[in-house]
């Protein structure tokens, strides 16, 4: 028990540690200059999750352990036709939810700014959505989900790992903000975008971990969620007050199934 807890904890220190070891000199260097170093460093620190999972995957897991994370990865079949449903449909619900109690209140409730710059042009669509894909979901949820997840809800709950991998997760984030020209800096630093961004990280995962668990373990229904939290914030740009209710949509969502979660394991115990 404590060597599988010292080996998370290192697991956890070595993910947010090398990854602020690219991106802290990052901010620095785009004080005075943005270009391909910058780039570098940023995408970098970015791989560093999944660098440090196929570490410990390699070196500290046996056969056994290994052939079920690749398994989890590439295994559609693990995924339920009703839970595609729900994976790629829940995101754009809440977002339009969202902007619709927005429009309710006088509010102007999203543009779809992303999509329209794509208008008749569906191969440069794909190529952006290809490109969202391999840089996000898939490096982060081979680390996040295919190998913390799977790994912490072997001691605990699955939804209390969710939230211990939400708290990662924020704090990884944080020296983003930090380098000119990166999303997150762009939202600022204790502006209200940047508190909705850290906000939003512990629901996501919890209802992810969720979506894990009831997908038996894969690692591919939590690459397609994110992909999807990803994609559509790209084509469609909610007011201030519909980002607002579309975050605290994601937190009744996550309390919702926590609640229903604890009476299910209350009735069968």
């Amino acid at each position: 028990m404590m060597k599988n807890k010292n080996k998370i904890g290192l697991y956890m220190l070595l993910v947010i540690g090398l990854s602020w070891l690219f991106w802290i000199p990052a901010i620095f260097i785009s004080q005075n200059k943005s270009g391909l170093s910058v780039s570098i460093l940023h995408y970098l620190g970015g791989a560093v999750p999944l660098l440090v999972t196929l570490f410990f995957l390699f070196l500290r897991e046996n056969k056994a352990e290994q052939n079920d994370y690749w398994q989890r990865l590439i295994k559609f079949k693990c995924i339920s036709w009703p839970w595609y449903g729900v994976i790629f449909c829940l995101v754009p619900v809440l977002t339009f939810t969202a902007a619709g109690v927005d429009i309710l209140f006088g509010g102007t409730g999203l543009t779809a700014v992303g999509l329209n710059s794509y208008h008749g042009q569906v191969l440069s669509l794909l190529g952006f959505a290809f490109f969202l894909l391999i840089f996000g979901p898939i490096p982060e949820e081979m680390a996040w989900r295919g190998y913390l997840q799977n790994k912490l809800q072997q001691k605990i709950n699955p939804l209390k790992a969710g939230v211990w991998i939400g708290i990662i997760w924020m704090i990884w984030h944080l020296p983003l903000f930090g380098i000119q020209g990166s999303y997150q800096h762009g939202l600022g630093v204790g502006t209200l975008p940047f508190w909705l961004f850290l906000l939003d990280k512990i629901p996501m995962s919890i209802v992810m971990a969720w979506v894990f668990t009831k997908t038996n373990r894969s690692t591919l229904s939590a690459i397609f969620l994110h992909f999807m939290i990803n994609f559509t914030g790209e084509l469609f740009d909610l007011s201030l007050f519909a980002e607002s209710v579309y975050i605290l949509l994601w937190w009744l969502l996550a309390v919702l199934i926590w609640v229903v979660s604890e009476e299910k394991s209350s009735t069968i115990s």
